[in-house]
């Protein structure tokens, strides 16, 4: 297929080399033309705006950070929409708002363009060896199109249901996972407040059920204090902003999340939304 990427960051350009690699034409967008630098040295084509990736592409790919960003690529000047002819889809993998998600779809679908918001999990890692889990949100026909696409790029691709849905399971995805980053630090916080090993406690713990990727990655990372972002702590106050405002629209109870939030709010505070979210530790301890 002919496809359009946007987005090429620690995720996408590995994304975009899966992609050629299992036989694909790529071209790419970038705002800044430098982050595609290393693809354009390999012959890959380089847009001038996203209208232009859009007339070029049957389908186009975009993992950027935030819905306004995704809105603005979609209709804004120079926008895909206005690229794109009917019958081709966006594929939104960024994590965003399911109401944005739900409108973008709306709004592509009067031009008889179609709509999949796939967000991921799995981080740089799993981009880089194509081990995303993908959750979808689209209608049956437009995901049996493009899912041959992420299966180059995710092991495990759920239909969630329609436009939208992908986006509330990446929100649950999300809640869980920095909510055990949060008891990972307070657990650590604990152990050294004690004054044991907190190797040790964290060894004894992954052999044990409160054992998980997280306090596997994370925990490692904390008892390292390496607080070097792998995924900047910055973009996950962004998801738990998204949650958050869900969870106040539908009236859903979230207490352990709330407090969670307000950890990272007190993280984003001292300066550390660029660092790992680890660094949820340094917040308790400070």
């Amino acid at each position: 297929m002919r496809i359009g990427f946007i987005g090429l960051g620690v995720m996408g350009e590995p994304m975009v080399r899966h992609l050629r690699g299992a036989g694909h034409e790529l071209a790419l967008w970038a705002r800044r033309p430098e982050a595609a630098a290393a693809l354009v040295a390999e012959g890959v084509p380089l847009c001038a705006t996203p209208a232009a990736l859009a007339a070029r592409s049957e389908v186009v790919i975009t993992i950027v950070t935030a819905s306004a960003d995704v809105d603005g690529l979609a209709f804004g000047p120079d926008g895909l929409a206005e690229g794109f002819a009917p019958g081709s889809i966006h594929v939104d993998m960024s994590t965003i708002a399911p109401a944005t998600a739900r409108s973008l779809a709306a709004r592509y679908a009067e031009r008889g363009i179609g709509w999949v918001d796939a967000p991921v999990s799995g981080g740089g890692q799993g981009a880089r060896d194509a081990t995303l889990a993908i959750m979808a949100g689209a209608e049956d026909r437009t995901l049996a199109r493009v899912r041959p696409l992420l299966a180059a790029l995710g092991k495990r691709i759920v239909h969630i249901g329609p436009p939208g849905a992908g986006q509330v399971a990446k929100a649950c995805n999300q809640m869980i996972m920095v909510s055990t980053i949060q008891a990972c630090a307070e657990a650590v916080s604990l152990a050294s407040a004690h004054g044991v090993d907190v190797a040790a406690v964290r060894e004894a713990l992954m052999g044990g059920s409160a054992a998980s990727k997280v306090l596997e990655v994370m925990g490692a990372k904390m008892v390292e204090r390496d607080f070097a972002a792998g995924v900047e702590a910055r973009l996950h106050h962004k998801d738990f902003a998204i949650l958050m405002d869900e969870a106040a629209r539908l009236g859903a109870p979230l207490p352990v999340a709330g407090q969670v939030w307000q950890q990272l709010n007190a993280l984003m505070h001292a300066g550390w939304g660029r660092d790992d979210t680890a660094g949820l530790l340094r917040v308790l301890q400070r």
